[in-house]
């Protein structure tokens, strides 16, 4: 049994403060697809799970899991399974930033292009209606952006950290994650975020910054048997 949001953040979202972004088949919930590719199980799925995903996302469909699932059937294929890590901001120092910039559905064809350079992970065009999204720019452009994504009760997650290439180096994510940090400090919510345990990089910076890991978890991208829809 889970003991904390944190546990199972995908399920603890949609079956909570994200409850009306929800899709529901049986006992699966989802983000609509243009939203975010995440896909939530119970903590005690049944036998009837595998097929509840199936139901939920159509024939030849990909739904990211968090946490995995277990093993999918035969005729599922397991596209990856990416190791990940979970990190509490308990201990973020947190700041408001004059410099950042809030960003909204005017601003997604921009914070797509971003993504598109940096590739910090998931980021579709409706992503931006989960939570706040702050950025800076520079001449205009849009050169680094943060944001909110899972919501567990009590928690939000900061997300989509990303410094175009060309202005890396000048601390301009660490003010966007202490930025957004504010903000959920100020709802009385604590921060967290995923991140690939590959990205050693990443991972430093935020432990700079007073996160500390948590536990460490896999992203499994499973296809659903058939062919999808045109």
């Amino acid at each position: 049994m889970s003991t904390s949001p944190l546990d199972n953040p995908a399920w603890a979202a949609l079956s909570g403060p994200h409850a009306h972004f929800a899709e529901q088949k049986g006992q699966v919930l989802r983000y609509p697809v243009d939203v975010s590719p995440f896909l939530a199980v119970p903590d005690d799925p049944d036998e009837h799970l595998w097929q509840d995903i199936a139901d939920l996302a159509g024939p030849g469909a990909t739904v990211v899991i968090v946490g995995g699932a277990g093993a999918p059937p035969e005729g599922w294929t397991r596209l990856n399974d990416t190791q990940g890590v979970q990190l509490d901001g308990s201990g973020l120092v947190t700041g408001d930033d004059s410099g950042a910039v809030r960003l909204g559905e005017d601003d997604v064809p921009e914070m797509l292009d971003l993504v598109a350079k940096t590739q910090p992970g998931p980021f579709l065009p409706r992503t931006v209606l989960l939570g706040t999204y702050l950025g800076i720019r520079h001449e205009g452009a849009l050169i680094a952006m943060a944001g909110e994504r899972l919501h567990p009760p009590g928690w939000t997650e900061i997300s989509a950290v990303c410094t175009d290439p060309a202005f890396r180096g000048r601390g301009l994510a660490a003010r966007l994650v202490r930025a957004v940090g504010a903000g959920i400090r100020a709802r009385g919510e604590t921060p967290f975020l995923h991140a690939a345990a590959s990205n050693v990089h990443a991972i430093r910076l935020y432990e700079s910054l007073g996160f500390r890991l948590r536990r460490e978890l896999i992203f499994s991208a499973v296809r659903v048997p058939g062919s999808a829809e045109s």
